[in-house]
């Protein structure tokens, strides 16, 4: 599967070695390097994907000329979130600070870098989003949205596709260990729901046999290839 920067990227070459596009018509400058740090890692690579990221950056920042075109591909990512948007935003700032700029193409699902403490307002940098569609402005649930698929001017608010039940808990558990506090355990209603379960059925065993065969038979069970059905006839023959 290509990415909006993988085409992008294919484009420019094949343009350059004077082979067709897919596109009806297309103005592409005169490019001497493609620069990327796209998150791939060689099997052969005893790095980590976020230390070849760093490493390809940090190329193109020092080699970079006006002609080049350099692609980021959710650069930052492999680190903590304030780090990786941190070094996000100072790259994009060291580029906007150049007189002639390269031609820079940055994916990223890192919002919080659009807030302006971390990018400085120029003329130089262009904000575009794919488009999508809600049929109800009030639903952020992946199953309601559509996606268009096509590149228009501004920027995504938040990203989609993750249950927010699962954003709310990734919440929660980086907030404690920000701070340092213990994390509990997650609950909802179903699980709350099998919680109450275990317990009848735990108070019914203990009820039902001495505690020593009651333990032991708990012990013995395999929770991973025994038939729980079966465990329970044999415990509660009456119940069934």
């Amino acid at each position: 599967m290509y990415t909006a920067s993988n085409q992008v990227a294919l484009v420019v070459f094949l343009s350059h070695i004077g082979s067709f596009v897919p596109a009806d018509a297309a103005i592409v400058g005169l490019t001497d390097r493609i620069f990327c740090a796209m998150g791939s890692k060689p099997l052969t690579s005893d790095q980590s994907t976020f230390v070849i990221d760093l490493h390809q950056v940090g190329m193109m920042l020092r080699h970079a000329t006006p002609r080049s075109l350099c692609l980021l591909d959710e650069f930052g990512k492999g680190t903590l979130t304030e780090d990786g948007i941190g070094l996000l935003g100072g790259a994009i700032d060291h580029f906007a600070n150049y007189v002639h700029p390269p031609k820079v193409f940055v994916c990223t699902h890192l919002t919080e870098i659009f807030s302006e403490t971390f990018l400085p307002k120029s003329g130089k940098i262009k904000l575009y989003t794919m488009s999508i569609l809600r049929p109800d402005e009030t639903q952020d649930t992946v199953d309601d949205i559509i996606f268009l698929y096509r590149l228009v001017p501004g920027h995504a608010l938040m990203s989609y596709g993750v249950p927010q039940e699962v954003v709310e808990r990734a919440t929660y558990i980086l907030d404690t260990i920000q701070y340092d506090k213990p994390i509990s355990r997650f609950l909802d209603q179903k699980i709350l729901a099998k919680d109450q379960q275990y317990k009848v059925t735990i108070s019914l065993l203990f009820r039902t046999l001495p505690a020593k065969d009651a333990a032991a038979k708990l012990i013995a069970f395999d929770t991973c290839k025994g038939d729980l059905n079966q465990f329970f006839q044999e415990v509660f023959p009456e119940e069934f």
